[in-house]
């Protein structure tokens, strides 16, 4: 994949990356836990940032392929893979041009960022065709509030362009959900729940669960 595809935010990265620690000590690390519990074969995890998902990876997963645009993430990341209980190749490119043949995954992880990808539908298309047909698709997202003052404090979050711009083009007013069952996805199990990052931020809902690629 061309350097082209590069998506450069240093400024973000580095604060995302002392933020990501304190979220990992509230509970974010039993989440990834979760997230990738039984997970075996080719895996393809997109977005992978600084690598926080490596050390959770099970020993039954014979090869990952780590996709991220961001140079700086991706330096840690390539750092963090050389202790990595699996075999772990870090690589640029990103999610809507995925450096992937045609069904070449047993298995997919998307983790908080099908909040951030420009073209949710486009990211979504190109995770169904790498993955061979039944393939799953593990997904840990934040998402839309259902609740009516939360849905519209997030909607105008999204709205006024200020959160995606301090946040690396995170959109958080995005049923995700939604685009993976509109995607050809069929979703298996999906756990809906709240959670702060930090101590400061507010709760806000998340997704965890898996979806297969429909036949």
């Amino acid at each position: 994949m061309s350097e082209s595809h590069d998506i450069k935010h240093p400024r973000f990265a580095r604060m995302y990356m002392r933020c990501a620690a304190r979220a990992e000590a509230r509970g974010g690390a039993e989440h990834r836990r979760k997230l990738l519990a039984g997970l075996g074969g080719t895996v393809l995890e997109v977005g992978a940032g600084h690598g926080v998902n490596l050390p959770y990876y099970p020993d039954t997963v014979t090869k990952l392929i780590a996709v991220e645009p961001e140079p700086t993430l991706r330096t840690a990341a390539t750092d963090a893979a050389r202790t990595a209980p699996i075999p772990v190749d870090v690589v640029p490119g990103n999610a809507e041009h995925l450096p992937a043949q045609d069904a070449s995954f047993d298995a997919a992880v998307a983790s908080l960022v099908l909040c951030s990808v420009p073209s949710q539908r486009r990211a979504l298309e190109e995770l169904h065709r790498v993955l061979r047909p039944g393939g799953e698709l593990r997904f840990y997202e934040h998402v839309i509030g259902g609740a009516v003052p939360k849905r519209l404090m997030l909607q105008a979050l999204d709205r006024s362009g200020l959160w995606p711009r301090l946040a690396g083009g995170c959109h958080p007013a995005r049923d995700t959900a939604g685009a993976i069952a509109s995607a050809g996805f069929e979703i298996e199990s999906c756990e809906r729940f709240m959670f702060a990052a930090n101590r400061f931020e507010p709760s806000i809902p998340h997704i965890l669960g898996v979806a297969h690629r429909r036949l």
